[in-house]
């Protein structure tokens, strides 16, 4: 099953970045104007942890004034766009690795 916020923010982000290379970006509330025209301001901390949780797996990047930036320390107006390869790749590299000992069901 299919996230709606999930799928706006990628709808929005193709629309806005059609070749799909991270340079294009669009703000959460488009998302949650999207989603709900007359409440938005209700539904944008929803869009926002969504962000955060694809930023965490490596398929979105927070951006503030064009920079990528941790989202947990930053205030202000935030921005979301498609990851370059380089910062996929820092993503997934700071996933944490399952090893034998987590095996719960051996």
């Amino acid at each position: 099953m299919s996230d709606p916020i999930e799928t706006a923010i990628f709808e929005k982000l193709s629309a806005a970045d059609p070749k799909g290379v991270g340079g294009k970006s669009i703000e959460p509330a488009e998302v949650a104007k999207a989603l709900q025209p007359e409440q938005w301001q209700r539904m944008l901390p929803r869009v926002k942890a969504v962000a955060l949780g694809l930023m965490r797996q490596g398929r979105l990047t927070i951006t503030k004034k064009g920079k990528a930036v941790d989202p947990s320390s930053v205030k202000g107006v935030i921005r979301l766009r498609l990851p370059t390869e380089a910062e996929t790749a820092a993503a997934l590299a700071a996933l944490p690795t399952a090893t034998a000992d987590d095996d719960d069901f051996a």
